[in-house]
């Protein structure tokens, strides 16, 4: 509640404005109302906490507005959360202010909702938690609207069921369940020895890991040693100069034809591992370093890279999806989403290598099972890391520790700020693939857009490295959701190979007597919906975001995000589009319009992205003017 607010003999309030110091370092306010008698004596405490300051000034800004607008002081009190946009006749200030004759009614409607939209704000700004960021309530927002949607989803059918609980347990961060001590009634012996009886025939959890993983074996090795590490088994057969793509092979013509195209979206990555003699992750990767002169910006020998990229593809394990070319995939398509106009300039060299290098080892050493799936299995990489992001931080230890090999260490020349820098770029960039982390991701990324958008510039400062990264982050997400997005035929192959992942995993689960996880049971999974329910949910909110940010940059891809929905929508037995073209009729605008979800939020038009003078380099984008936006 608002202190009194004395009324001046004069036409107008005494208005006090804040000093240019006290708005940006500390504000002076006094407490609203001191319950205990320790803080009787503090009433001139320094608030210096911003969100607090903010929503003091706010809260200042209201009692002057009051003052200056002349509304009665029993009028004026909050009486719980205002509405925005409630009609200024139902308001009983505006009748009051009509009494007084202090002004036309133009003005004073003006005054009563300028005062209404305030105080919708600070009952926002005074009922969020103060640990939380402005982006977990957007990630918690996005996450109750999923929620929602899936719930509906799973309400339709037994698959829809399925599809909604694999969405939720591997694109929401699980809230964790915590067992409170309950008050309980004194148990009579019977009923006491029914519960006893009940409790001793549950299954009990799994006490050692699942064979088939290659987790580490507590007997053998300590465990502050990094699993999956192996010598390297073959070693480079040229003797002097460094191939065009990093190995030998005897399609070099065809070969080079493909590396053409490293530039072009849903460049035929199966058929680069096919010419490179299953090379794809050496063959890419080197030669993204070289046409971006990565090599002779920081001093990188040929001859080391590729060492590196090797014994780095070598350590990639031949899942049937999360291998080396899932890896040079994901590179491949960073490197095109780094390419895009809006994005020119905007980041370094030592970013640019940052997000290849992460790219290329954000998957090494991938067992070909989930992070639940070691979790629940008790695996010795979910007891080393916490069961938080688990595979993410071993691909990590991987990665990294594969440097200090013999001939391997490309960062050599880098100073050591430069690889503190790039190892923490790339640390906060393969933590950002662990899908669980998606609606966090989702809800930063659309939180920055947004509210560079809200101020009116349209143009993103990116000036700090907490917003660059926070980019980053995004791309590489993108990367790594980027299948639904390549040409169909790509995209079908890449479904087919998760889906046998998927199914191999639950064929582990069904031998060893446990629950099997939505979506591998090879018996009932239902590939179609659930592409459908994959694009729907996750993917297309996530790259309409992405190309909102970017626009119009992506909107080929969005393009082909949509017709990937639809073919895939086509294969379902008895679907709407499907029932249409068998009687010859096109889709209808309805049917069509079905493709966008209620989470695929719109943020409008073009959003240019602004770097600082020290992080440009030549050619930098120039500023739009608003008018052009």
């Amino acid at each position: 509640m608002d202190a009194p607010v004395r009324r001046p003999k004069g036409p107008f309030p005494p208005f006090k404005p804040l000093s240019k110091a006290m708005s940006t370092t500390s504000l002076r306010i006094q407490p609203l109302r001191p319950k205990a008698s320790w803080l009787r004596g503090h009433q001139d405490d320094i608030i210096v906490t911003p969100f607090a300051q903010i929503l003091a000034c706010l809260r200042n800004v209201r009692s002057n507005f009051v003052a200056l607008t002349h509304i009665p002081t029993d009028k004026s009190k909050r009486t719980g959360h205002s509405s925005a946009h409630t009609s200024h006749h139902s308001n009983p200030n505006f009748n009051a202010i009509r009494g007084h004759g202090f002004g036309d009614e133009s003005y004073m409607k003006s005054a009563v909702d300028t005062l209404e939209e305030l105080d919708w704000c600070l009952d926002q700004l005074e009922t969020i938690s103060t640990h939380r960021s402005v982006s977990d309530m957007a990630s918690s927002k996005f996450r109750r609207l999923l929620s929602r949607e899936l719930s509906h989803l799973a309400e339709t059918s037994k698959s829809g069921n399925q599809i909604s609980e694999y969405l939720m347990n591997n694109f929401l961060d699980k809230q964790q369940d915590i067992e409170l001590p309950l008050l309980r009634v004194e148990e009579s012996s019977e009923s006491r020895s029914t519960r006893d009886d009940a409790e001793s025939d549950e299954t009990p959890r799994p006490s050692s890991p699942v064979p088939g993983t290659r987790l580490l074996s507590t007997a053998n090795k300590p465990m502050s040693e990094i699993s999956g590490i192996r010598k390297l088994k073959t070693t480079n057969s040229f003797a002097e100069d460094v191939p065009n793509f990093g190995v030998e092979t005897p399609y070099h013509e065809e070969l080079h034809k493909y590396i053409e195209h490293l530039d072009a979206w849903g460049v035929d990555i199966f058929k680069i591992d096919e010419l490179s003699n299953h090379r794809p992750l050496t063959v890419v990767t080197y030669s993204l370093f070289q046409r971006r002169n990565l090599l002779k910006t920081f001093q990188i020998m040929p001859r080391t890279l590729v060492n590196y990229l090797t014994i780095l593809e070598d350590h990639y394990i031949q899942t049937p999806y999360h291998n080396r070319t899932h890896g040079a995939d994901v590179a491949q398509s960073t490197h095109c989403l780094l390419s895009v106009p809006a994005l020119d300039s905007v980041f370094s060299d030592l970013e640019i290598m940052a997000a290849l290098f992460a790219a290329a080892i954000h998957d090494v050493d991938h067992p070909g099972v989930t992070n639940q799936y070691l979790i629940n299995t008790g695996s010795e990489l979910a007891i080393m890391y916490n069961d938080e992001s688990v595979l993410e931080n071993h691909h990590l230890a991987v990665a990294f520790k594969l440097l200090q090999e013999e001939g391997c260490d490309i960062l050599a020349s880098l100073s050591k700020k430069q690889r503190q820098t790039l190892r923490k770029m790339v640390i906060d960039m393969v933590l950002a693939t662990d899908m669980s982390k998606h609606m966090s991701l989702l809800a930063d990324l659309k939180t920055m857009v947004e509210t560079k958008k809200v101020a009116g510039s349209g143009v993103l400062l990116l000036d700090n490295y907490q917003d660059r990264i926070q980019v980053l982050r995004n791309l590489i997400h993108c990367a790594d959701l980027s299948n639904p997005t390549k040409p169909v035929a790509i995209y079908r192959q890449w479904t087919e190979r998760i889906m046998e992942e998927f199914f191999i995993q639950g064929d582990k689960e069904r031998q060893h007597g446990f629950e099997i996880s939505p979506m591998c049971d090879r018996e009932t999974a239902t590939v179609e919906k659930s592409q459908v329910g994959f694009i729907d949910y996750i993917v297309h909110p996530l790259w309409e975001t992405w190309a909102d940010l970017v626009h119009p940059d992506a909107q080929n891809i969005l393009d082909a995000l949509e017709e990937n929905r639809d073919w895939y929508l086509n294969q379902i037995p008895d679907s709407p589009l499907v029932d249409q073209r068998r009687h010859g009729d096109s889709p209808s605008e309805e049917n069509k319009s079905s493709r966008s979800s209620s989470l695929t939020f719109s943020l409008g038009s073009a959003n240019n992205l602004e770097v600082p003078a020290h992080h440009q380099k030549a050619n930098c984008i120039p500023e739009e003017e608003p008018g052009n936006q």
